[in-house]
């Protein structure tokens, strides 16, 4: 049930991105002759006077279609309701649609869980560090150290119950590049002790490959009133927001270190279903999390994303003319079979660690 819940919640965040394309479109009068959630065939389809609506076999997906070079269209070619016949500024609007509605919808998302968790008061801390490797390649995993493990001590020093233990680690293995370093770590019900050495990152800082968290749990109390609810939100959106820029800035700036962060289809909803078996509110979080996620990937200037037509757009808005058909869905349609390509690499390298583990 958690598997099939995290799954239902990316099929929503595409549904609300599709569904924001589709609303800023049909807002201007410009016609849609499709709407579809997923790919694939077809499972149940509604033909309303002007769009088909579908739902389609596989749900991580979706696209809004318009009639601009459907050979069955009646519509004449010269329509000022073509999508292609509309200003720069109201294609860009339908186009940048989708990111809009993600954020703000990762924004009421987190203004439902404050409403119903509460808002986050202190914290009970524990002894020790929790900790995930962040692949099976890194250095953290060869070591010994699995998902869910509690570092204790590093080097002899144990880690206190507070918001310092984190510190005092993520420094230890800052500071040891190439040198060995001791671990006394929990892991389930017993304690183990293991060795590693951080690489040397391209900083001069040590790495192992490995997230950090405070091990222990937060006390939650009710608001006090709707405004904190959105000001908290509003607090925490920004964070996240910045968090998943700097994470984009590591994978550009860090390419090597970072790419093996990556993750596809199959292990993002083996993290939201993991989340959802703990707690059922934590789904809220990963909603958020995914919503700002999707929003940031597709604004990039890559081809057959959104931000990749928008960069079309000031192309044309700089030029005074669209750049030929040709080149554009030249681009478009390599770039696609590259996504394309990512995804089933992803997919299929994600799936064969899920049946090897």
């Amino acid at each position: 049930m958690s598997v099939l819940a995290a799954i239902a919640v990316l099929a929503i965040l595409i549904l609300v991105h599709e569904l924001g394309h589709f609303i800023a479109a049909r807002s201007q009068g410009i016609h849609v002759n499709r709407f579809s959630l997923g790919f694939g065939p077809v499972l149940w389809k509604y033909q309303g006077t002007e769009t088909e609506y579908a739902v389609r076999a596989f749900p991580l997906g979706g696209f809004v279609g318009f009639p601009d070079d459907d050979p069955d269209s009646d519509i004449p070619p010269n329509d000022p309701n073509l999508l292609r016949n509309r200003p720069v500024l109201d294609r860009a609007i339908v186009i940048s649609a989708g990111v809009i509605a993600n954020l703000i919808f990762a924004y009421l998302v987190l203004v439902l869980q404050l409403g119903i968790v509460g808002i986050p008061e202190k914290f009970n801390y524990q002894p020790g560090v929790l900790v995930q490797p962040v692949n099976e390649q890194s250095i953290a995993y060869q070591a010994g150290i699995r998902e869910g493990d509690i570092v204790l001590a590093v080097n002899g020093q144990e880690l206190p119950a507070s918001d310092k233990s984190t510190a005092i680690l993520t420094k230890e293995i800052q500071t040891h590049p190439n040198q060995e370093i001791a671990l006394k770590v929990q892991q389930k019900n017993q304690q183990v002790s293991l060795k590693l050495t951080p690489a040397l990152g391209a900083d001069g800082k040590g790495l192992v490959g490995i997230q950090l968290g405070p091990n222990g749990k937060p006390v939650f109390r009710k608001p006090n009133s709707p405004f904190e609810i959105f000001g908290i939100a509003a607090n925490r959106f920004q964070q996240l927001f910045i968090g998943t820029l700097n994470g984009f800035g590591q994978l550009i700036t860090n390419f090597q270190q970072t790419i093996g962060q990556v993750s596809g289809p199959v292990n993002i909803v083996k993290v939201g279903a993991k989340l959802a078996a703990d707690d059922s509110t934590n789904l809220l979080s990963f909603a958020a999390i995914i919503s700002i996620n999707l929003a940031i990937i597709n604004i990039l200037p890559l081809p057959a994303l959104d931000g990749g037509q928008l960069a079309f757009l000031l192309i044309e808005g700089l030029r005074g003319k669209p750049l030929p058909s040709r080149i554009q869905e030249g681009v478009m349609q390599t770039g696609l079979v590259l996504l394309l390509g990512l995804g089933i690499f992803l997919i299929v390298k994600e799936t064969i660690q899920l049946t090897t583990q």
